[in-house]
């Protein structure tokens, strides 16, 4: 099942390559749509039939690939991976649905987010740490390709190779601490769920912390966290909206799923030991993100250092999940049960928010700030979208953000009480750039842009953008007011990795 659910993209986009470039439009994006409704289907059934066994995960499946270093084709979920494979789905249908109005070279446009689709989904299924760095590595090369082709000229080659060098050394880091763990374990193996049995690292010491310290910052600079974040906003604002949505709302999330399912039950004891300084890490992005997403004037970079704050928040709530001196399990589970829920809200708002943004390209071909204001008047569609986005992130009751950072600073409140009361400005910093960034854009006098090329007329959403971006809210509202569905599945899992912490 999971098999069909990863490669199905993929197999789409193999067979769309033997089509004709001069192809009917509605052939490739049609395909594109069909292959996520399909996928979302799939995942349907595995929500309602996960039962984890002995080993922890469900629907696994092992194959050997490479038997003679321990290297197999071994994919299954669990409570911390299966909402991220549904986020992955949700979020490339969404993009399958708004790039209907694309016109620039579909059919690669159409197989590259294929590819990308197949490698974010195995990410999240690969039980192998060679398959996991082999789909981390894959997904850098189909976005670095999608930024430098459909970006913003020649800024966004720029962008483009800055996104990969960046990202590439990460992983190169990456990789040193899975060989790292490879020469740990006895027999040798990259097997996650024997890795995490064995725990090979269990004494401690100066070994086991380089390891961590190797996978630590490859993850770090994916995610990413200060001071690993440089390459984010010039990727974003250079990127396609369907780019940047994506970017946002999975990529960054193979950083923080990384922790979750590799860090810390593979090293609990480097993690409790260090379980401090990587909640600092976490405050400082979140302060530092916040502080400077409302220094922008361009809504696209202020969305991206705001996805800086939001991991964050994720990074505050596994950093105290490790610190088991005065705090009890059950905070130190909410909190890990909040950073995976702050994964999937942060995919869903944000990835409807860079959405939002593309339109305002669209149609002012500049994402300026300053440049507009009064736009309600004239799009009231699309200002109350973007408004009903911008207090999603801030975290405001009634949405899948206030359920996440309640979790994580509930949790965090009783490991790391300063830093956590430190983190807790950040909400305050974002409320007031999204409620400024609303402001200028939607009240006062009309203005809006007059580019050479430009027409003055500014529609309002156009059906296949309403169909795109209003989903991803319905479910960012639907987890806010009835979060059970989702912490059903996340709690259990999460449970279990507090207890691989405190061993």
């Amino acid at each position: 099942m999971l098999s069909v659910i990863v490669f199905a993209p993929l197999a789409v986009a193999a067979v769309l390559l033997l089509v004709p470039r001069t192809a009917p439009r509605p052939v490739f994006l049609g395909s594109w749509i069909a292959v996520s409704v399909l996928d979302l289907a799939l995942i349907v059934v595995v929500w309602v039939g996960l039962d984890p066994g002995p080993s922890g995960f469900g629907f696994t499946q092992q194959v050997p690939w490479i038997p003679s270093v321990g290297i197999s084709y071994h994919v299954g979920v669990d409570g911390l991976s299966l909402p991220l494979v549904a986020l992955t789905a949700v979020l490339f249908g969404a993009c399958a649905v708004f790039a209907l109005r694309e016109t620039r070279r579909v059919k690669p446009y159409v197989t590259l987010f294929l590819g990308l689709q197949t490698v974010c989904l195995g990410l999240f299924v690969a039980l192998d740490l060679i398959l996991f760095f082999v789909f981390f590595d894959l997904s850098i090369v189909g976005m670095y390709f999608l930024i430098a082709g459909w970006g913003h000229g020649e800024r966004a080659r720029a962008a483009a190779l800055k996104f990969f060098l960046y990202t590439f050394l990460g992983s190169l880091s990456l990789l040193l601490g899975f060989i790292g763990l490879f020469l740990a374990a006895a027999p040798h193996t990259f097997d996650i769920p024997t890795l995490i049995r064995v725990n090979p690292l269990a004494g401690g010491g100066l070994y086991a912390a380089l390891v961590l310290l190797a996978i630590g910052v490859g993850l770090a600079v994916k995610t990413p966290t200060v001071p690993f974040h440089t390459w984010l906003p010039p990727a974003h604002t250079e990127a396609p909206a369907t780019g940047s949505a994506i970017l946002a709302g999975v990529l960054l999330k193979m950083g923080t799923y990384g922790f979750v399912r590799i860090a810390m039950p593979m090293l609990p004891g480097v993690w409790r030991q260090y379980a401090g300084a990587i909640v600092i890490i976490g405050v400082v992005s979140v302060v530092y993100g916040a502080l400077v997403a409302l220094a922008q004037t361009d809504v696209k970079r202020m969305i991206a250092y705001t996805s800086v704050n939001h991991m964050g928040y994720v990074v505050l709530g596994v950093g105290a999940a490790g610190i088991l001196a005065g705090s009890d399990a059950q905070a130190r589970e909410l909190a890990t049960t909040g950073a995976v829920t702050q994964m999937v809200s942060h995919g869903l708002i944000t990835g409807a928010l860079f959405l939002l943004t593309g339109v305002l390209y669209d149609r002012g071909r500049t994402y300026d700030l300053r440049a507009y204001s009064g736009l309600a008047a004239r799009t009231p569609v699309f200002a109350a979208t973007f408004a009903v986005a911008a207090f999603a992130s801030l975290g405001l009751p009634g949405f899948s953000g206030f359920i996440a950072e309640f979790q994580i600073f509930t949790g965090g409140l009783d490991a790391a009480p300063v830093p956590t009361a430190i983190a807790v400005t950040g909400i305050l910093i974002t409320a007031g750039l999204f409620l400024l960034a609303v402001q200028r854009l939607f009240l006062g006098p009309l203005r809006i842009p007059d580019v050479p090329g430009t027409p003055r007329a500014f529609a309002d959403l156009r059906p296949s953008e309403t169909a795109a971006v209003v989903p991803l809210l319905a479910l960012a509202t639907l987890i806010g007011v009835l979060p059970r569905f989702l912490l059903d599945v996340i709690e259990p899992a999460s449970r279990v990795l507090v207890e691989l912490v405190a061993r």
